[in-house]
């Protein structure tokens, strides 16, 4: 029944592809003729023409175009969360979420998407319910935008539990979370004539040469988590921090930090670009880290993503991993947080218009 449902909705996708198709070679609106309607059209596509060629100033020998709007796009994306939180006496606990997978149907117009997937995890035996993630990008040759957010009240699963010399492997199911982060992401590319990241991440654009830029921007990012380890057994409890109260353990934080980064992309041959980008963001945290007073301390994030795209006209084949690394931590407890996610997308590009 699971293979059934998974080759239909591929089917239904592959058959709107080849409609969109078809409906893209029957229509097509001339941006001539609709200026010629009059003034307000006319200041319209001036300002989309104006838009397109300031937004998008690349140098064709190292980055071009697609030559195509849109694109449609099928993604199946699979991630899991990560903690480890370390006490003194050299006791930590480590733990891992099963992993999320999902399948999902994007469509992309210019530097702007939206699509929708569905969890197939419980299909093949994963969680019965889907942790929830959101993401929004705007990406063009000057800069990049994005927002995204994630948040996990289903479950992980302590994985490593008491002193660092002599652990606990376990793989205990673990409800007491309740986790949710959110972000906004704003940075400009410095080389961006010649280096495109939208080329490997997004798909909208053809790296010809091998090149690379650093980038520089702003991110604000708020983070929630609480953990209430009070339903686990008495053995484990003796393991906590005599100060945490009913042995909970939480965090509510706003940060506010500067992003460096450099991205650089490889071409290899006439179809495949090979892409890597690695961004320190470093700020000021405010905040309660399990405490009811509000405190001030550094602010410690990392974005790293790493991607292959193939391109064959106006198909294309691309792989994507990402890694969100995340410190906080106060005179008692330091906590790491990281989402890993990859993603398989195979899509294809036409025009509803010229």
């Amino acid at each position: 029944m699971s293979k059934r449902l998974l080759y239909t909705t591929v089917m239904l996708c592959m058959l709107f592809t080849v409609v969109a198709d078809m409906y893209a070679r029957r229509i097509s609106f001339n941006l001539d003729s609709i200026a010629a309607m009059g003034k307000f059209p006319r200041f319209c596509v001036n300002t989309y023409r104006w838009g397109d060629h300031f937004f998008n100033p690349y140098d064709s020998v190292y980055v071009k175009g697609t030559g195509k709007k849109f694109n449609i796009k099928i993604s199946t994306e699979s991630w899991t969360d990560y903690y480890h939180l370390n006490f003194p006496q050299k006791e930590y606990i480590t733990m891992v979420s099963d992993p999320c997978t999902s399948l999902g149907a994007y469509l992309t117009y210019m530097a702007v998407s939206a699509g929708y997937d569905i969890n197939v995890s419980k299909i093949f035996g994963g969680p019965e319910q889907a942790r929830k993630r959101f993401n929004f990008g705007f990406n063009c040759s000057l800069f990049a935008a994005e927002l995204s957010f994630v948040s996990n009240d289903v479950g992980t699963r302590i994985k490593r539990f008491g002193n660092e010399d002599h652990p606990l492997h376990l793989s205990l199911p673990f409800l007491g979370i309740n986790t949710s982060s959110w972000s906004i992401d704003t940075y400009y590319f410095f080389n961006h004539k010649k280096y495109s990241q939208a080329a490997v991440f997004n798909f909208s654009k053809i790296q010809r040469r091998s090149q690379g830029s650093f980038y520089a921007g702003f991110s604000y990012y708020r983070d929630k988590y609480n953990f209430d380890f009070s339903e686990l057994p008495d053995y484990l409890k003796l393991h906590l921090p005599e100060n945490w109260i009913n042995y909970r353990y939480s965090v509510a934080t706003d940060n506010y930090a500067f992003r460096l980064g450099y991205g650089y992309n490889w071409v290899l041959g006439r179809h495949w670009v090979i892409g890597v980008s690695e961004s320190p963001i470093i700020g000021l945290k405010k905040g309660f880290i399990n405490r009811e007073t509000e405190n001030f301390s550094c602010s410690l994030f990392n974005r790293f993503r790493a991607g292959a795209v193939y391109n064959h006209g106006p198909w294309f084949l691309g792989l994507v991993g990402k890694a969100d690394v995340g410190l906080i931590y106060d005179a008692e407890t330091t906590m790491t947080t990281a989402i890993v996610n990859f993603t398989a997308s195979v899509g294809y590009r036409f025009n509803l218009w010229k």
